[in-house]
Parts: structure tokens; C-alpha cells; sequence
């Protein structure tokens, strides 16, 4: 008879993709992800699989939460203020531990998508969701009146997600308030 499970999994992958997010895959070992974790060698095995699997799960638990955080944003109100809102998050906790991690699937986009297809899949995966999202909240507020550029809903949208990693590598490197809003203004004004 097989010994029940003593560990919350949604808490040991959640602890997992924090030392993951914070310092990415090749840099991660299995004793942090034990140590984050609180899992034995064989839980840990036994749960996920190897280190690429747990990896994977956390990868895509990410991408699902932040995907969930996006659409509720972006579903919301006018859509100007929704898109900046939506950009807003991005830097909203500077100098935080959380802002220096940065956005993972970023992170994932440089560390390991160059030579990995399956994570470069996820990456693409995700920047097309986000050029979705705001293709179809510029649409909107184009058809209500509170965006009222009358370029192409898809071309701003990719304009957007073009500089959706350099405000998160400003904001990650340091970048003060002043210079963020003003970059984030000069951005949403092709919106006008």
C-alpha cells in the first residue's frame, strides 16, 4: 500500500518556480529546489519528475497565472486605461525582490529559448497571447471612441509587445519611476 502524500504539490511547485524565476534553470540545482521545496529526493522525483519537468510545471503555472492577471486587466474599463494599467504592472513593485526577478517568461526567452524548442514554443506562446490581448482591447477602444489612432489594431498591438521586455529590463535594472512613466507615456501615446 502506497504511503499518502504529506506535502500541499501546489505549494512545493509554487516554492519551485520561485527559485527557478529567480535564478533560472541552468543556475538552479536540485538542492535548492529541495531546500525550497521542503521535499525529500524521492518526493520530489516521485511528484514531478526531474528537474526539467518540475521546471516545466512551474513554467506553466507561471504563464497561466500571469496570463490570468493579464486578461483580467485588460477586460476592464476603457481600454487606454486598461493597456496602461496592464504596462503599469510591470514595474508596479520596484526595488522589490519580485521586481528583480523580472517577468520569467523573459527570462526563459534569453536563457534557455535560443537552444531549446520546447521553451522557446512556450515563449512565443506567450508574447502571441499577449499581442491578442491587445489587439482585441485596442479594437475595443477604437470602436468606443477612447483610442483614437486609426492605425491597424495588430500593428499597435505587436508595436506594444516589441516593448513589452524593455520596460520589464528597465524597470529590472533599475530604472527610476520619472524615466519608466516617461517611457511608458511615449509608448501608449501611438494609442492617441
Amino acid at each position: 500500500m502506497a504511503r499518502p502524500q504529506e506535502f500541499n504539490t501546489a505549494e512545493a511547485l509554487y516554492q519551485a518556480m520561485v527559485v527557478f524565476w529567480h535564478k533560472g534553470y541552468e543556475a538552479t540545482s536540485m538542492i535548492d529546489l529541495l531546500k525550497a521545496t521542503g521535499l525529500s529526493k524521492s518526493s520530489l522525483y516521485g511528484t514531478f519528475g526531474g528537474k526539467r519537468e518540475l521546471f516545466i510545471s512551474a513554467f506553466d503555472t507561471y504563464r497561466n497565472d500571469r496570463g490570468k492577471d493579464m486578461r483580467r486587466v485588460l477586460g476592464r474599463g476603457h481600454a487606454r486605461q486598461a493597456i496602461e494599467e496592464f504596462f503599469r504592472m510591470l514595474f508596479a513593485n520596484l526595488g522589490t525582490l519580485e521586481s528583480a526577478r523580472g517577468c520569467m517568461s523573459i527570462n526563459q526567452g534569453v536563457e534557455m529559448a535560443p537552444h531549446d524548442p520546447e521553451i522557446r514554443a512556450r515563449v512565443m506562446e506567450d508574447f502571441r497571447h499577449i499581442e491578442d490581448a491587445l489587439t482585441s482591447v485596442i479594437e475595443r477602444g477604437q470602436r468606443d471612441g477612447s483610442l483614437t489612432s486609426s492605425r491597424n489594431g495588430r500593428e499597435l498591438a505587436r508595436l506594444l509587445v516589441l516593448a513589452f521586455p524593455g520596460l520589464q529590463v528597465m524597470a529590472r535594472t533599475g530604472y527610476g519611476q520619472a524615466e519608466l512613466d516617461g517611457a511608458l507615456d511615449l509608448l501608449l501615446s501611438h494609442l492617441d
